[in-house]
């Protein structure tokens, strides 16, 4: 299993290393799907970061895979911090006993799905301070994962084209 991992890593990193475009295109479709990724809205993040950046014409590949930013080792925390930050701004008092029963639903081991209904089902209020929270996060997110990405997207064209160079050369 293991190996499986290792493999399915290798081919990933390597089909990443293949995509096509410019270096800013890459790493904006990245920080788009970094901040899509950062809403509580689990089975939705890749058609909204994939229409996003078809808005903002950046790499819809990337921005797929900057949804990974949430996954199910985190989103407890992204769900959690999410609500907190968007009941402060909004001014909402704090009801541990709203999320109590999201976190409940999640230990049921009940599906993204459900846990959407879940807390659409709290009201428009709760709602929306989830995905305002959410907003606040990928937008603090957003911004180091473009520069970063650039700075990695960069690199693996200027090795790409040293590469390229030295097999003309011996060929």
């Amino acid at each position: 299993m293991v190996l499986g991992i290792g493999r399915s890593f290798r081919y990933y990193y390597l089909r990443l290393r293949r995509v096509r475009g410019s270096p800013q295109e890459l790493a904006m479709g990245i920080a788009v799907g970094v901040f899509v990724g950062s809403l509580p809205i689990i089975p939705f993040q890749t058609a909204a970061a994939v229409a996003l950046a078809l808005c903002f014409k950046c790499s819809k590949l990337t921005a797929a895979l900057g949804t990974w930013v949430s996954n199910p080792l985190d989103w407890y925390f992204l769900y959690y911090y999410s609500y907190k930050i968007g009941a402060t701004v909004m001014g909402l008092p704090e009801h541990k006993a709203l999320f109590s029963m999201i976190l409940t639903s999640v230990q049921q081991g009940h599906s993204f799905i459900q846990v959407a209904e879940t807390i659409l089902g709290m009201g428009g209020l709760v709602a929306f301070a989830f995905v305002l929270g959410g907003s606040f996060i990928g937008l603090a997110l957003s911004p180091p994962a473009y520069f970063i990405c650039l700075f990695i997207f960069k690199r693996f064209q200027k090795k790409s084209r040293a590469r390229k160079g030295r097999m003309l050369l011996e060929g």
